[in-house]
């Protein structure tokens, strides 16, 4: 089986020069490998086949037979590396929780400890009948966090 670390390795090596960065790498039991690349603006077609050719071009396909596709990490996929979360500040995104609570938020701030959202939420204030809409403001640490996605509103 081939090891995910070295298509890593390499995919790294090739993209030093540029803007984009490996997302995430999976690989088969069956050797399909699916490489996940993005970038602080787009990934282009172009930029994909260019980097499945470099990689093949250093893979020995006699010694062990695969089938790679590289693709951009897409629009409803999970975040998972801080460029990524640093790319949408101030953007919508759906996180869930390691406890179940999902959160529809803006996404204000991200670091290597966690990220830190706002959101809408209807709260009991002291002198008032009603529940008030108030400006949440919270942080939470990435071992809390299941995922993260872009949040696409089509309202």
């Amino acid at each position: 089986m081939i090891d995910c670390k070295k298509i890593i390795e390499i995919a790294n090596r090739k993209l030093a020069e540029s803007e984009l960065f490996v997302v995430d790498c999976t690989c088969s039991p069956a050797n399909e490998i699916e490489l996940l690349i993005d970038s602080e603006t787009s990934v282009d077609i172009d930029a994909c086949v260019e980097l499945s050719r470099a990689i093949e071009a250093e893979m020995d396909r006699d010694q062990e037979d695969f089938s790679l596709t590289v693709a951009s990490a897409g629009i409803g996929s999970e975040l998972k590396d801080l460029r990524q979360f640093r790319k949408l500040i101030g953007k919508s995104v759906e996180v869930l929780l390691k406890n179940g609570t999902k959160i529809l938020a803006r996404l204000d701030e991200a670091n290597e400890q966690g990220i830190t959202i706002s959101y809408e939420e209807k709260q009991a204030v002291e002198g008032k009948k009603r529940k008030q809409t108030v400006l949440v403001c919270r942080s939470y640490p990435f071992d809390e966090i299941k995922y993260t996605k872009e949040y696409l509103d089509f309202k």
